[in-house]
């Protein structure tokens, strides 16, 4: 049987011309502003943002999909906030390449402006891992979604989600819901969920990639107070690759660890709007959002399509804080530690984070679609998110992962 899978694909633009440079620096500044007034404005409906929206300089794909995402921020999401750091985004209508193998760069984009006949096509620098699926999508064998345009220090990176078939994975009888809870502390938490006992439950610590999140931040920034311009992206594109290089790790490990169970269903929280709900503070949200759960999810559901293995995505409302035995609202005394509250659970205490993943695996039922589930608080996730960067292919290395003995069943 075939099915379809998504996958975002990733290119870097050639560094353009000053003129180029200009119109996608004015292009990205108002999508930013009119985001913000439509949120602002309170609209909830996509006729709503509409009206706010149609007055500004904007490429119709842009506006479009203005339409659909503020409304989702207001009515699916609850956004209290938005970040000042979007990328622009663009409906499908805006994926237009175009191929020629007698270019140096041999795929390009052609970058929508507002008005009639200001659009310009501009060099794309793909990641070689993804050549295929941009032909692909040359092809219309494989399906474009939305577009993301993110500009990070001097460089333009360009996100394309497209679907594509692929062999709909099979499974035999029931299948073992497998939730990851991402972190900083604990990198990625995994735990299977038979019969609703969590069961082998591992955890990858984050300690590496907080530290080198953390030196990054003070390395670029010591650089910029002496005007050492010619280092800076240097040292970022090394600190970059060191941090891709824990997440390709961390992910090929934790598709191996989902292989261990019988029919295996990897299962996710939907963060994608996860940055406009934290409220942490200036210092911890800026410390959150620079955090790449994106990039980790990507990997993780990538390197799981290859291995026929389904990946479901859920709710995230609650998780770190909801009792995976009896599903009440605990509290969190510690960081690690989750305590119930429900006087008739056998549960008194358990390990936050474990707890988080069986909760997570919970909201799938048996035939792998996403229970609905509704809040009866308020709360905020304690994960962030970051910009994605391009991957290399992961590397063999001895596990990293720390097994929790005492939770084994």
């Amino acid at each position: 049987m075939s099915a379809t899978a998504n996958k975002t694909l990733e290119a870097t633009l050639a560094p353009p011309t000053a003129h180029k440079e200009e119109k996608l620096q004015d292009t990205l500044e108002t999508y930013r502003e009119a985001l913000q007034d439509a949120f602002d404005s309170g609209a909830d409906t996509m006729g709503g943002v509409s009206e706010v929206v149609t007055p500004f300089n904007l490429p119709y794909q842009a506006k479009a999909a203005l339409c659909s995402y503020v409304k989702k921020l207001r009515t699916t999401y609850n956004a209290r906030e938005i970040d000042d750091e979007h990328p622009l985004r663009l409906t499908n209508q805006a994926a237009t390449f175009d191929h020629s193998s007698e270019r140096e760069y041999e795929f390009t984009w052609w970058a929508p402006r507002p008005g009639h006949g200001t659009n310009f096509w501009i060099p794309l620098r793909i990641n070689p891992e993804q050549e295929a699926l941009w032909h692909d999508l040359l092809t219309e064998d494989a399906k474009a979604g939305q577009i993301r345009l993110q500009r990070h220090r001097k460089n333009w990176v360009l996100h394309v989600t497209v679907e594509y078939p692929i062999e709909e994975p099979t499974t035999d009888g029931d299948t073992t819901p497998v939730g990851l809870d991402t972190g900083e502390t604990a990198l990625i938490t995994a735990c299977g969920l038979k019969r609703g006992t969590p069961t082998r439950p591992v955890l990858w610590s984050g300690k590496r990639a907080k530290h080198l999140r953390k030196e990054m931040s003070t390395t670029l920034q010591r650089l910029q107070e002496r005007d050492a311009e010619w280092r800076i992206d240097e040292r970022f594109d090394y600190y970059q690759n060191a941090l891709t290089d824990i997440l390709e790790k961390a992910s090929c490990e934790v598709v191996e660890y989902a292989n261990t169970f019988e029919n295996p269903v990897i299962v996710m929280e939907d963060l994608t709007y996860i940055r406009e709900n934290l409220d942490y503070g200036k210092y911890m949200n800026r410390r959150l959002h620079a955090w790449a759960f994106a990039r980790l999810q990507d990997r993780v559901e990538d390197k799981a399509t290859d291995a026929g293995i389904p990946v479901e995505y859920v709710n995230p409302a609650y998780t770190s804080q909801t009792c995976h035995e009896c599903g009440h609202i605990g509290k969190r005394s510690t960081q690690a530690e989750l305590r119930c509250t429900n006087d008739d659970c056998h549960v008194s205490t358990f390990q936050a984070d474990i707890s988080a993943a069986a909760s997570i695996a919970q909201r799938v039922d048996p035939w792998g679609e996403s229970c609905t589930w509704k809040p009866c608080d308020d709360d905020s996730p304690q994960d962030g998110s970051g910009c994605d960067t391009a991957v290399r292919p992961p590397k063999p290395s001895a596990p990293t992962q720390m097994t929790l003995g005492a939770y084994e069943s």
